[in-house]
């Protein structure tokens, strides 16, 4: 499974987590530069984590529209590993019923 991680700096701990939930590949892009919210979600994108305490409004409605469009399952959490295991473990469930 591939995961298009948007926001936040650091996430060293974000990965590994996501990697022992099955994640097999991470891209992430921190949105610091206004460039970002210009890019296009990459093809092989399974899912789309935005971290909301790291995002302009702006840089969120692009890539929620953006995901919508091409039907990307779409996961915002706030930043906190434990906010973004209990999200993403729902999107699992949802996923697997």
């Amino acid at each position: 499974m591939s995961v298009l991680l948007i926001g936040g700096d650091k996430v060293n701990t974000i990965t590994e987590l996501l990697r022992s939930l099955g994640v097999t590949q991470t891209t992430h892009w921190d949105s610091r530069k206004n460039s970002t919210s210009h890019k296009k979600i990459p093809a092989n994108t399974d899912a789309v984590i935005m971290l909301t305490d790291f995002l302009k409004h702006n840089t969120m409605s692009y890539f929620k529209k953006s995901a919508k469009k091409q039907s990307i399952p779409l996961i915002c959490t706030r930043r906190g590993t434990s906010s973004v295991e209990i999200e993403f473990n729902k999107f699992l469930e949802e996923r697997n019923v």
